[in-house]
């Protein structure tokens, strides 16, 4: 399988370049963890932040966001991630959707590594 591919598939799916490389420990701890901190960070009423460039940190959040893959699309398109900036956990929530996205990408690269034969 190409590195691209594998890429890809981690990306879209946290842990599944891991299982294609015949590493399924490494898989399942990617494929619970880090979907379940994504889901945190939502249930704290964090914020799926929009691709404003205009400002600088709100861009850089969206697309630490969009590293989730396709937890983010599914919770765009059922339009979770309001943020709900009054309450008590709303930086607690963002905190937890913009590094579950973050980690997904090093773990993207990780088995991108890993198929090149760095690792």
């Amino acid at each position: 399988m190409p590195p691209a591919a594998v890429w890809l598939a981690s990306w879209l799916v946290p842990g599944a370049g891991h299982f294609l490389l015949g590493r399924p420990q490494k898989g399942v701890v990617f494929f619970l963890a880090l979907p379940v901190m994504f889901a945190v960070g939502l249930a704290l009423d964090g914020r799926l932040f929009p691709f404003e460039f205009s400002q600088p940190l709100v861009g850089l959040a969206a697309l630490a966001n969009l590293g989730m893959g396709l937890p983010y699309v599914i919770a765009s398109a059922l339009g979770l991630g309001k943020g709900v900036v009054t309450a008590v956990n709303y930086e607690y929530g963002n905190a937890f959707l913009i590094v579950s996205g973050l980690l997904n990408m090093l773990v993207a690269l990780d088995a991108y590594d890993v198929r090149l034969g760095r690792k």
